[in-house]
């Protein structure tokens, strides 16, 4: 389902979203047939679901009469499992710098719309899909009246990486969560086309192609337009 507050936007269906990942995570997505979802308190940015200055004031006043309250956000985050993506019209030359090392990677280019279908409804775990705001924690407010949005701001540091997240709160499954989790999903509705690094060699184009096809899959593979020739 979609996230929905007057605070958070919602993406149209049609929105086009990318996710940047090298080749051994995406044959573990087609092998295992599975979207990997990461553990929010492992990503790299430590303000990870956690509160801007306002909203924490806040918080603490109403722990006064009940620790729990904050005890429980303390301890929330080891229970919330993210998959990221990037929205963008077209491919993101910095988001391949960032995410793919020695010219080697891929990219899987899909939508909102199509996100939220391949997710489906046989999934074992809830999924919320949201994109993500960029604010001050100095001085703007993030809302607590529903658990998901801590984890759909960030800090304006961020801004460029343009995320919307597919999120899933766990606490009830009551499961000892590692790095994260893998959830069902539909990968021939999940992904539109494939786009191979823009730099990486033929040999590897070939490789992913075979892979791929070895594996049961005929995505569509696209040209990157950091390919394209000059025209002088």
């Amino acid at each position: 389902m979609y996230i929905s507050n007057n605070q958070i936007t919602i993406p149209d269906p049609d929105t086009i979203v990318w996710k940047y990942l090298d080749l051994s995570k995406f044959l573990d997505l087609l092998f295992c047939r599975q979207l990997f979802m990461s553990r929010s308190d492992k990503f790299e940015d430590q303000y990870e679901g956690t509160f801007s200055e306002p909203t924490f004031e806040e918080i603490k006043k109403i722990s006064e009469h009940n620790r729990q309250f904050l005890d429980y956000y303390k301890s929330h985050r080891k229970n919330v499992v993210i998959s990221s993506w990037h929205i963008n019209e077209y491919e993101s030359y910095a988001m391949w710098q960032i995410f793919t090392k020695n010219n080697e990677g891929l990219a899987i280019q899909s939508t909102i719309g199509r996100l939220q279908e391949a997710l489906g409804p046989e999934n074992r775990y809830d999924q919320h899909i949201g994109e993500v705001k960029y604010i001050d924690y100095k001085k703007e407010y993030i809302p607590f009246n529903d658990t998901f949005f801590p984890f759909l701001f960030k800090r304006k540091s961020f801004q460029y990486e343009r995320e919307v997240r597919i999120i899933s709160d766990l606490t009830e499954h009551h499961l000892n969560i590692n790095e994260g989790v893998k959830a069902n999903v539909d990968i021939n509705q999940l992904i539109e086309k494939i786009y191979i690094h823009p730099k990486s060699e033929n040999w590897y184009k070939n490789l992913v192609i075979q892979l791929m096809q070895q594996l049961g899959f005929d995505f569509k593979i696209e040209k990157s337009d950091l390919e394209s020739d000059i025209l002088i």
